[in-house]
């Protein structure tokens, strides 16, 4: 009986999770409007070279933190879609960009201008904290 609960407890973590990420794309990743996703191959040309603020969500699927602020992100990505470049990198898909930035909690989220680092927020932050910070550096 407590095999059959777990499993059952199991597939609707499993559901759960689906639903509030939302459809996957062919490839397998979120598909979101407005947010970017970097990656290690465009990390260079999308985030370090858009000649915009850029605000860069380190996450992973597993971790609960990353899904609470993950729509705050992407609503933030619609709102300031043009003004300031938004998006998410899945650390576990891209290991390199997090071994160079030093990521070693999640969720991170780094502000980027001019190519450079200004400033980083560690751990789940709520909405008025981001749009805050993304005031005052863009």
């Amino acid at each position: 009986m407590k095999a059959a609960s777990g499993l059952l407890y199991f597939a609707v973590i499993s559901v759960t999770l689906f639903i509030i990420d939302g459809f996957r794309a062919p490839d397998n990743r979120s598909v979101k409007g407005g947010t970017v996703e970097f990656t290690d191959a465009n990390f260079q040309s999308k985030a370090l070279n858009s000649g915009k603020l850029t605000v860069v969500d380190f996450w992973a699927e597993w971790c609960g933190p990353c899904r609470a602020v993950g729509p705050v992100v992407e609503d933030l990505a619609k709102e300031y879609n043009g003004k300031v470049n938004i998006g998410k990198l899945n650390v576990d898909e891209n290991p390199n960009t997090c071994m160079k930035y030093n990521i070693t909690s999640i969720p991170t989220i780094l502000f980027i201008k001019n190519g450079k680092v200004v400033d980083r927020l560690i751990g789940a932050h709520p909405r008025k904290n981001l749009v805050k910070k993304i005031e005052q550096l863009k």
